[in-house]
């Protein structure tokens, strides 16, 4: 049989959570508690883990493919006795009733203490406060190497939203930007698209009017998550890019009027899109809430809100919450309102923040964005990435 060392385990087992540091508390304890081990480690910190646990968490090459590092051994036998224990160097090594040895770090176990949450570089979500102002970040920074790429990221999941600013005026750079993230996200206007006013538009983003706060594409069961928008002409009077927290609005609706929040978080509404090509419909309410009672997902857009099929008892109440959260989106204490200037690009979460645009003048000069969209996924996993190389 072949064990994996001790040192190499820490870059086995963690299975794309943040490796381990390499100082930390070594064991100093393990004994037989039952159908657990209880282990003591230098600093004081005690912990019990399962005898099932530790089996199926064994990181040798029996255990986990060496290259793959993906687990091989399925948890389904209870250990017949307790294994023979042994401290190594502060680490923890065990022989089983079978023979088969499992070598842990220590530092690797204190961190995965039953009850211990999960440590990630992956920031939490932050409600935009009264004074705030997005993170800027310099192209050539994001693209000389992991820090400035770290900082946008982070400002963006932890935000919402996110500005890049002093980018060349280059077609398509918005997908060479998003292809260090991850794999662009295609919907049914494609993989990158061209914001501008157009003849014959299919979307009312193609035209010259103001778009009011929405989320793009609550009409398709996984609207795509983050959303980037490069900024190659933008010399129109007007156009002025809009933005505001719908999660913030979301929960101040919970304060302000808990019944609206209640009927716009339970009941379910069509959205719809067509066009000579597509026809996508899909029924969600506006706000979608965890199993915490969180809101995770804000769901609006009036120009493809389908028509309103509910029970005829509930639709003036419907409409009665619908008005007052969008009351609350328009206050102008709580929006960004600026305007993108070529070379600049913004990415922001569509399925937290709504964004929307005021009017602008065609004659008076030419608006050229270029956007695409990005896996929320992909994003947190790039974070992650850096992280464990820096």
């Amino acid at each position: 049989m072949t064990d994996t060392p001790i040192a190499e385990a820490r870059a086995v087992l963690p299975m794309g959570e943040l490796a381990p540091h390499a100082e930390g508390p070594a064991l100093i304890e393990a004994t037989e508690a039952g159908r657990q081990l209880a282990l003591g480690w230098r600093n004081g910190d005690r912990a019990r883990f399962p005898l099932t646990w530790l089996r199926d968490h064994c990181a040798c090459a029996e255990c986990r493919h060496p290259m793959t590092r993906e687990r091989l051994y399925m948890a389904l036998e209870v250990p017949e006795r307790a294994p023979a224990t042994e401290l190594e160097d502060g680490n923890l090594i065990l022989t089983w009733a079978d023979g088969h040895v499992s070598r842990f770090d220590a530092v690797w176990l204190h961190q995965r203490r039953p009850g211990q949450a999960r440590e990630d570089a992956v920031p939490a979500r932050r409600p935009w406060a009264p004074d705030y102002r997005p993170t800027r970040v310099d192209h050539a920074d994001f693209v000389a190497g992991a820090e400035g790429e770290r900082a946008w990221l982070t400002a963006l999941l932890r935000d919402g939203l996110v500005l890049l600013e002093n980018g060349p005026l280059a077609d398509e750079e918005v997908s060479r930007l998003a292809g260090r993230i991850g794999p662009l996200r295609a919907t049914n206007f494609g993989a990158r698209f061209d914001v501008q006013s157009k003849p014959n538009p299919n979307n009312a983003a193609y035209t010259a009017i103001g778009l009011a706060l929405h989320t793009d594409l609550p009409n398709w069961r996984h609207p795509p998550d983050i959303q980037l928008l490069y900024c190659l002409e933008n010399d129109a009077e007007g156009g002025e890019s809009t933005f505001f927290d719908g999660f913030a609005a979301a929960e101040a609706l919970r304060r302000q009027d808990p019944e609206a929040f209640r009927r716009l978080a339970e009941t379910e509404i069509d959205f719809r899109f067509q066009d000579e090509g597509h026809d996508l419909v899909w029924s969600a309410p506006l706000f979608s809430l965890d199993e915490q009672d969180r809101v995770v997902e804000v769901r609006l857009n009036n120009w493809i809100r389908d028509t309103l099929r509910l029970p005829l008892e509930e639709i003036d109440a419907w409409y009665d919450a619908y008005r007052v959260f969008w009351a609350l989106a328009q206050d102008p204490r709580n929006r960004l309102e600026f305007s993108l200037a070529p070379g600049e690009m913004v990415a922001f979460d569509n399925r937290r923040v709504m964004h929307g645009r005021n009017a602008f003048d065609p004659s008076t000069g030419r608006r050229h964005l270029q956007g695409t969209y990005l896996d929320l996924d992909m994003c947190e996993s790039r974070l992650r990435v850096l992280a464990r190389q820096a």
